[in-house]
């Protein structure tokens, strides 16, 4: 054999003698002695391992849910012995003989025979005992002498015993998979390291460590899709949130009918621990909920504009670990705060200062990320402090695409393996580019250098593009001619301008900003030779947010944001009167879009929370009539000939429909489009893309790499890490 070969046999040893206490990273006692006394034991009767596996994941994954084969023990080994054995391997160890003086108590007269009657003078000479029988007690005796002895040696040797390999492997997800909710956690590790679960297309899949393939988990496959996939502490069930219905479910691992928990607005975070699940509900603070469902208690409760992501109750039950922020973006969540809080007191102590999503490592470790990076740092749980800085640990993981919660999508089991989603080692202000792509998914850079650009939108000639930049301090809208002859142009100057609109005629572009201390629509003309004219004033404690012009010029649709709520409006221009539109009330903004002929408008509209929107079609002007194209649908786009609506059904999908309008309106099934690469906002944000006039190519953002000519890049990839808490205590220790 190879030093390889016997270090790896060595670890699968150590494995196999190993508590569950110890499999989940939690503190060992002598009843963890106890355990390997108990698996010692069983080997030396049976001559077999009490648990085994064909490498260190399957063999703790037998110590945390398999069961010896008690059948394997010899028929002659007394009722005693078989509790005995039974009750040093009992997996609570609550119900575990508490130390090696419980069980010699047990040992003694275990092997006595039991006292016989004088034997009548008239009976026969009684049989002699077989040989095995009469020897057995004997036998038996020196294997518990010796089982002892090899328990007792295995717990002095075990400090010496080599870290547990670091082993590292990526796979891709399967053919046509695309990762969901880039706002919401993504993927989740089994605790015991067996198992990892992700949100891809329309469901859950599941992969285990030691398959080539992922499978989907049925009964989770939906629209919109779920999110937030989090194991029970058996890693046996999953919970999730499921958009459809605004709920918190739970399912087997094997898939079947998902269990409703409790309604939920969209977690901000979402774990499952042996008290129940907690979730964040960003500004409602933090909720707690049975397992077997029932109605969720608030565990935190945060102040006027704060938000809180990531709870996680620590060991002791009394105190929870969360990420708390003052601004829902990339810069608020990478200048936020994580925190405990006593759930006894409410005492609040600040740990981290710069950073978010935290979690609590059994190795001592507070781990936590801040742009692209995980950093870790050693953390005492008795007094609830950081002892020393944190140090950089792994460069290179995927956050919120739109920076609106503080997620990185990351995962670690409590036996110790690290999963996470690769990305970019992102700033305070995300690099993205821009570029075109046609209807078979191929793009085509535009020749800018990245940027944090968003909500682009093309000239009614196709020749120009006007985009906004927000890098959190400063948001300006900026003009690119398409034929790159030219740099990109600044177009406004002053205060925070953002949401680009071309008028009909390509001379005028229509703007949010709030140069005069409210959220108003302003325009100026394309070339930059004069300077902005306002075009709205709202009312205090509300936003306009342009929509959409009709071809001919003459109307402006724009959306009234006020608190949590949307409605649509129309600016007749020749008039400067402004009028309701379509009598719209909805939790998400609308974005709503004149058809090519301005006969007609698409908006999307719902009023639950965590619920995708409705696509609606009205006539302009309106008639009452209302037309329902899709149930769970956002961001309408019409095709420049005006006979196709292009939509998203849900995060990272596209789809379109065939539109008549006449003589009635009708429209046709829902087509897939391959516009897949394009980074989307969100439900809660403007649509970020558009189409070239020619309908044969969109414009929109996408992440660095991504567009390059040479067609769509590496699909997606999940790295693992299996032992990577060796690797943590490594680089950083924690005395």
């Amino acid at each position: 054999t190879t030093p390889a070969m016997t270090q790896a046999g060595m670890i699968l040893g150590t494995a196999a003698y190993m508590s569950p206490e110890q499999a989940k990273g939690r503190p060992a006692d002598k009843r963890s002695d106890i355990w390997a006394f108990g698996c010692v034991l069983y080997e030396m009767l049976t001559g077999k391992r009490a648990f085994e596996g064909e490498d260190v994941s399957d063999t703790l994954a037998a110590v945390l849910r398999g069961e010896p084969e008690w059948r394997g023990l010899p028929a002659a080994v007394p009722p005693a012995i078989r509790a005995l054995v039974a009750r040093c391997l009992a997996k609570d160890r609550k119900q575990r003989m508490r130390d090696i003086g419980d069980v010699q108590l047990v040992l003694n007269g275990a092997f006595e025979a039991p006292a016989q009657p004088a034997a009548a003078a008239t009976q026969p000479a009684a049989v002699p005992l077989a040989l095995w029988k009469r020897v057995a007690p004997l036998a038996v005796g020196i294997v518990v002498t010796a089982a002892m002895t090899s328990a007792v040696w295995w717990n002095l040797l075990r400090p010496s015993t080599p870290a547990l390999a670091v082993s590292r492997f990526t796979f891709a997800l399967g053919e046509g998979q695309q990762f969901l909710a880039g706002n919401r956690q993504r993927l989740a590790v089994s605790p015991d390291g067996t198992r990892l679960v992700y949100a891809a297309n329309s469901q859950l899949y599941l992969r285990s460590m030691a398959d080539l393939e992922s499978r989907p988990i049925p009964g989770t496959q939906q629209t919109p899709p779920p999110v937030e996939p989090a194991f029970s502490p058996d890693s046996r069930s999953i919970a999730f949130y499921a958009q459809m219905d605004n709920t918190i479910k739970k399912i087997g691992v094997s898939g079947g009918a998902a269990v409703t928990i409790c309604p939920a607005d969209v977690p901000f975070g979402l774990r499952w621990n042996t008290d129940g699940i907690v979730f964040g509900q960003g500004s409602n603070g933090i909720m707690r909920v049975s397992a077997d469902g029932g109605r969720p208690e608030v565990l935190v409760s945060v102040k006027n504009g704060e938000v809180a992501y990531g709870p996680q109750v620590l060991p002791d039950g009394e105190w929870v670990l969360f990420t708390i922020a003052t601004a829902n973006t990339r810069d608020g969540w990478d200048k936020a705060q994580i925190v405990v809080q006593s759930l006894r007191t409410s005492e609040r102590k600040t740990l981290v200062s710069g950073g978010s999503d935290g979690r609590y490592v059994p190795t001592g470790h507070i781990v936590y990320a801040l742009g692209g990076v995980l950093f870790a740092a050693p953390f005492d749980l008795r007094h609830l402090n950081v002892t020393s800085g944190p140090v950089p640990i792994v460069e290179g993981v995927s956050r919120s695409n739109t920076g609106t919660s503080g997620v990185a999508h990351f995962s670690v089991s409590s036996t110790g393996s690290l999963v996470f989603v690769p990305g970019p080692a992102l700033t305070s202000s995300a690099q993205l580019d821009l570029a075109l792509i046609d209807r078979n998914g191929t793009p085509q850079p535009l020749k800018l250098p990245p940027g944090p650009y968003e909500y682009p939108r093309l000239s009614q000639d196709g020749k120009r593009i006007a985009f906004g930049s927000d890098d959190g301090k400063d948001a300006v809208v900026w003009i690119y001619d398409l034929s790159g002859v030219a740099s990109m142009r600044r177009l406004t100057l002053g205060g925070r301008n953002r949401l680009p609109v071309w008028s009909a005629d390509g001379e005028r572009v229509a703007f949010q900003s709030d140069r005069e201390g409210d959220f108003g629509l302003f325009w100026q003309r394309a070339d930059g030779t004069t300077t902005a004219e306002r075009l709205t004033k709202p009312d205090k404690d509300t936003a306009h947010v342009p929509e959409s012009w009709s071809p001919d010029g003459k109307t402006l649709l724009f959306s009234v944001a006020k608190g949590s709520s949307y409605s649509l409006a129309a600016l007749s221009l020749p008039d400067k009167k402004v009028t309701p539109f379509g009598g719209i009330q909805s939790t998400y903004p609308p974005g709503a879009m004149f058809s090519p002929d301005g006969r007609w408008v698409a908006y999307s509209a719902g009023e639950s929370v965590g619920l995708v929107g409705s696509l609606f079609v009205q006539p302009f002007p309106t008639t009452g009539a209302t037309y329902q194209i899709s149930k769970a649908a956002i961001h309408p786009t019409w095709s420049p000939d005006g006979k196709e609506l292009f939509y998203r059904p849900g995060v990272g999908q596209w789809a379109g429909v065939s539109v008549t309008t006449r003589p009635t309106f009708t429209f046709g099934n829902p087509v897939p489009v391959l516009l897949r690469l394009f980074v989307d906002r969100g439900s809660f944000f403007e649509r970020n893309i558009d189409i070239t006039p020619d309908g044969k190519r969109f414009l929109g953002v996408v992440t660095p790499g991504q567009s390059t000519t040479s067609g769509a890049p590496a699909g997606p990839q999940i790295q693992v890490v299996l032992n990577w808490t060796e690797e943590l205590k490594r680089l950083v220790p924690t005395r």
